[in-house]
Formats: structure tokens, sequence, C-alpha cells
């Protein structure tokens, strides 16, 4: 019979760790006498980062005494006492690849429910002193599990431990585990897994994408804002940069213009999907050359690909384009990607645009115009003025192509003029937006500023659209997840302190930064925090895939082999060191 050796507790601490500060409650010791376990935790117990650990569904994590026993020959180490592993319970019995997904135990007073294996977390390396231990958990198939309290009550060290009811389906926390992060998976265990309600809403999640057979986009445990926390897969046109000529380039407003790119060769292009982006790599001043990203504008046609520029007015590259390209001019371009696409789907779609941002979705209007699309769509954009508004006459052109097209423009800084009811001065707001009759059921495709993207995703979702059905996209660094960290106040990105490498040059793309690459840093991902580049990430060992990021150009090789290998055209920057020249999507 299985028995609870030892009740370990710790409050949230600030911990120092490369020079940042983690607020974590990995911290755990033993505790003598009965202590009473809660809906949330066990009492004089807490947790630093509620993302992704405690709460209903995770109150109690339990690791066992036989793979305590087992990291000692494995690490060679002799210093492992309980609560190293984070665990509220150590335990004797109640083995990994035994106990199931909803198994029901009776400890003293209270019962329990297992709901998820441990979330790969990069902390329990770093109380370990084991950085890679994140990943051996995984490969080793020796997690350990959550509980959530069905009932609330008192316990203590020597309690036995009773099963009191089996889990639906009989899949171990092994097996679900190794489910999720390991390959080779088995589609019937898949089915399993898809069948036990009681499994934690994140990994349900991750398990019906993979059902669909996608990458898991997130790391399960994550809230569900954080769902593109990953770059979801997509197939390279081609590898790296291939030069293509300038055919022409047409002014579209005072601040924008249109470069029209064909290949060199006669060969025809690959056909982007609608929003995708282009990435230039150009020779602008004595610098390396500057690595840029623009939507292309314009359904491709087999030999030609549009993209428009706005001039900003510090802008290096930009003024370059304007200023220093010409037609008949070759330009290094990276293959189309992207994943803020056009879904396929039934429901109705709302394009939402401002300024420069209109690119990508004026990309998805011309394929919906392109095939007469009979779902209704709703153009909604803001510019400045008349004379600022890019392509109106082509957007306009295109909705009248649609069965149901409804066109709302907003000028800020001018009145409509008679005659132009789908013109408002001012900007979107919830009851205008309301009396647009945008369904709740709706797609959405919001491109502009940031803060022009949060507001409009926050009076649509006050609308009544689901927060998945809304999709962004942003060109600048994205948001960071660095679970655990205590924010600081944010850094421009810059060179990395210190020597300057002698290695392979590292451009990442988003933050506008290239640098060589020094062996200072264990791998693309501490280069990137170096320069303070907002980063994704979890585990930092390869297992969760967060740290997923677009491989452009170059080769890496890994330090730490992934247990799953990324999507082609992606690597794992926490694991991950250039063989070559490296362009990044970060």
């Amino acid at each position: 019979m299985a028995t609870l050796l030892s009740v370990n507790v710790g409050m949230p601490q600030d911990v120092s760790w490369q020079g940042r500060t983690v607020h974590t409650g990995a911290w755990k010791a033993p505790v003598e006498g009965p202590r009473m376990v809660r809906r949330l935790n066990v009492d004089g117990d807490g947790q630093g980062d509620l993302a992704g650990h405690g709460g209903e569904i995770r109150a109690v994590l339990v690791y066992q005494l036989q793979s305590y026993q087992y990291w000692q020959k494995q690490l060679g180490r002799d210093d492992l006492t309980f609560g190293m592993f984070g665990e509220n319970f150590t335990v004797d019995g109640l083995p990994d690849d035994e106990v199931c997904i909803g198994d029901r135990y009776r400890i003293g007073e209270a019962e329990f429910e297992v709901t998820q294996p441990r979330v790969t977390c990069y902390r329990v390396g770093m109380r370990l002193g084991e950085p890679a231990m994140a990943s051996l958990l995984v490969a080793h198939h020796r997690p350990g599990f959550y509980l959530r309290v069905i009932t609330e009550g008192h316990v203590q060290a020597g309690d036995e431990i009773n099963l009191t009811r089996k889990g639906p389906e009989g899949l171990s926390v092994a097996d679900t585990d190794a489910l999720l992060y390991l390959p080779d998976r088995d589609p019937a265990k898949l089915r399993k897994a898809l069948n036990i309600p009681v499994l934690s809403p994140g990994w349900q999640q991750s398990f019906r994408e993979l059902a669909a057979a996608q990458q898991p986009r997130q790391e399960p445990g994550w809230p569900g804002e954080r769902a593109t926390t990953q770059q979801p897969r997509e197939e390279p046109g081609w590898p790296g940069f291939r030069s293509m000529r300038v055919a022409r380039i047409v002014p579209e407003t005072p601040t924008i213009s249109s470069i029209y790119l064909e290949s060199t060769d006669a060969a025809l292009l690959p056909e982007a999907r609608p929003g995708q982006y282009l990435s230039l790599r150009l020779p602008v001043g004595d610098a390396a050359p500057a690595v840029r990203s623009y939507s292309l504008s314009s359904a491709p046609t087999a030999r030609t690909y549009r993209i428009s520029v706005k001039h900003e007015p510090h802008g290096k590259v930009s003024g370059y384009l304007h200023a220093a390209l010409h037609a008949g001019d070759l330009v290094d371009i990276a293959s189309p990607r992207g994943t803020f696409v056009l879904q396929d789907t039934t429901r109705p779609i709302v394009l939402v645009s401002a300024g420069i941002g209109v690119t990508p979705v004026l990309a998805m209007l011309h394929r919906l115009a392109a095939t007469r699309d009979p779902r209704p769509v709703w153009w909604i954009h803001t510019a400045h003025d008349r004379a600022h508004h890019a392509f109106k006459d082509e957007s306009h052109a295109l909705l009248a192509q649609l069965p149901d097209a409804h066109e709302h423009i907003y000028y800020t800084a001018e009145a409509p003029q008679p005659g132009e009811p789908h013109i408002t001065q001012g900007r979107p707001t919830a009851p205008s937006l309301k009396a647009l009759g945008i369904p709740a059921d709706a797609d959405a495709y919001i491109c502009g500023p940031p803060a022009f993207m949060d507001d409009l995703g926050g009076l649509l979702r006050g609308h009544g659209l689901r927060p998945e059905r809304i999709r962004t996209e942003q060109f600048s660094a994205l948001p960071a997840i660095n679970p655990g960290i205590t924010p600081t106040t944010a850094v421009r990105p810059h060179q990395p302190p210190g020597p300057t490498g002698t290695g392979p040059l590292i451009t990442f793309a988003r933050s506008g930064i290239a640098t060589p690459w020094s062996p200072a840093h264990a791998s693309l991902l501490e280069l990137a925090e170096a320069c303070d580049i907002p980063t994704r990430w979890s585990c930092r060992t390869g297992v969760c895939h967060t740290c997923t990021t677009h491989l452009v150009a170059g080769e890496v090789t890994y330090t730490t082999p992934p247990l799953e290998p990324p999507e082609s055209g992606t690597v794992l920057v926490c694991c991950s060191q250039p063989t070559t020249e490296v362009v990044l999507d970060l």
C-alpha cells in the first residue's frame, strides 16, 4: 500500500538567477504533524506563478520516493531531500506508469483526484542546480503529477493512501506526459486522452490540437490568452534568401509606396497565403545588412509579389526603400511566411486596420474578391484623412465584387463629404461598432499600431466575439513569456554587453538587431536575452516548445537534443547554437 512519507510546503520567495529575480514557490521543506489541505493548496504553501502552477486543478504536486532514489543514482547526488522536486506530497508508491489520470485517492481526511502530469518548468532545474532537469523528467518518464482536492481535510506523514476510484480510460501519468512531449504518439492513447473529462483544460486543448495534426500552440497550463506563444507550422517556399528584381515602384499616398518584386529567372513564385509577409535583407549603411518584414499587400501572381512600405520619419530602412531603391535593383528576399492568415471557415469575416496596417488584410480582401466569397465581410479602416487613405479606390472596388460586403471608414482629421455614408469622422467606438451589426460568431483580423489592436480587440470582445477568433498581426517583438521572472523596466533592444563576438552573424529580424555570435552565450536564447530582446520560453531545455521561432535563414545545432524536433523551418532557441549566419524571426 502506498504511504505519504512527507508533507512539504513553502511560500513564494524572490531568488536571484542569471542576473534576474525569479518569484517562485519551488523551495519547499517538510513539516511535522497534521496539515490542512484546502481547495487551492496545503496550508502554509503557495505558488509564485499562478499562470503555470497552482489553482484548483494543480493544488497539490506529488513525487515519489522511488524517483528520488532513481535520480540519486542518475545524477550522482546524495543531497536530495524531500521537497526538492517542488512536490507537496512525497510518497512511497504511486509510480507514474501506474497512476492514471482521473484516479481518486483518500489520504488522511482528504480525498484527491489526479488531473495532469507536472508542468515542464525550468524552476525544478533551478532548485536542484540541474539546468536540464525539466527535459530529464520527461525523457525518463518520471514527471510526477498534480492532484485536485475533492474533499478538504488534514493529512500528515505516515498516512496510508487508498485508491477510491479508477480513472475512466486507464491512461497513466507517464503515458499522458509522453503523449504530449515525445514523438511517435499512439493514436489510440490520444483518443483516450480526449475522453478524460477531468484532465486539466490546458492539456485537453493541446491534445485536441494534436488530434487535428497540429503542434500544440502553448505549454499546457498557461492561460488561454497565451494561445499564440508558439509560431505554428508553415512550410517555407525556399530556404534562406534569394535575389528578386524590383519590377516597379508605385506611390500610393504621400508616405506609402508599393514595391513590385519579380523573380530573376522567370521561375514561378510560390503562392503566399493571404496575410503573410516577406522578409527583406538590405544593405543600409556600412553596418551589417538590415532585415525587415513587410506584408504582401495583394494576391500574388505567378511571377510578382507586392509589398507596401510607409516611410517612417526616422526609419533608416524605410528611408532607403523610398529614396534609394529603383526599378531593376536586386533585393534579397526570404519566402512568404507568417501565421496571420485568412482561415478556411464559413463564419462571417471582419477585416480591421489602421494606416499601413491595411496591407495584410488587403491581401485577404483580394483573395475573397477573387473567389466572390459568399460570407458576409466587414471592412473597417481608420486613416488620418483622405490624402493618407492608402488603397481607398482599390479596396472599394474589391468590396464591390463581394455579394455581402460592408465598408466602414474612419478619418480622424477629416469629415466625410456628401454622399459618403460609409465614412465617419473620428475613431471606432463601442457604440459605433455595435451599430455596424457585426455578428458575434465572426472571425476578426486586426492590423495596425499596437494600441489600436489592443483597443479594437477589446471592443470586439465586448461586442461578443470569442477571443480565439480575434487575430492580430505584430511585426515588432512579440510580448515576452518569461514565467516567474520579476518584471523590470523595458529596455530597447541593443548590442550585447562585453567583447564583440567573432562567430557568424545573428540577426533578430523583429528587433532590428544583428550581432556576431559569441560562445560566451550558451544558446541563441541567451544571446537574445543579453540584447534585451523580448523572449518566450518555459522549460529552457527543448521540451515545451514555447520558444519555437521561425528560422528565416541559416542553420543551427542543438546543444541539448530536443525530445521532439520542432516543425520544419523553425528552431528551439533555448537549446540551439548557430553553425552558419542565422536570421531569426525574433
